[in-house]
């Protein structure tokens, strides 16, 4: 079955919210090669602050799979700071508190690595994988 039958066989709801994510993923990555972070961290929220619990899992589940899935179709680059604004974007319409997490940590090399992750009341939706190997140095709710 090709991607476009798959997408075609979607229920209505799940076809906004899959162009809705490849939209803000397109978004997210422009502004990040075209605008300086700072200018880009008074959209993502209070600096430093952390969310509160969510109300609606299903929800903030659905934007999660949106944006993991579209990522890895969109012709463009989708790494996990993209990923991550893109997801707070989402959220943010439907009014559901989520924190961004910037993190830095260290290669077996030595080189830094740097890294981001989005949260969602108790749940880590986009960007789980190896945060033990990050430290914070950043958040915004």
């Amino acid at each position: 079955m090709t991607l476009v039958t798959k997408f075609v066989k979607k229920p209505h709801t799940d076809q906004i919210l899959y162009l809705e994510a490849a939209f803000w993923l397109g978004v997210s990555r422009l502004a990040i090669l075209t605008i300086p972070f700072r200018r880009i961290a008074p959209f993502l929220g209070t600096h430093m602050a952390s969310s509160d619990e969510i109300k609606d899992r299903q929800v903030v589940l659905g934007v999660s799979r949106a944006i993991g899935t579209m990522s890895r179709y969109v012709p463009w680059e989708c790494k996990c700071l993209a990923q991550a604004i893109s997801g707070k974007m989402m959220l943010q319409r439907r009014q559901i508190s989520s924190t961004l997490y910037l993190g830095v940590g260290k290669k077996a090399d030595g080189d830094l690595n740097a890294h981001a992750w989005l949260r969602a009341g108790d749940i880590i939706i986009l960007g789980s994988g190896g945060l033990e190997r990050f430290s914070v140095v950043a958040t915004f709710a």
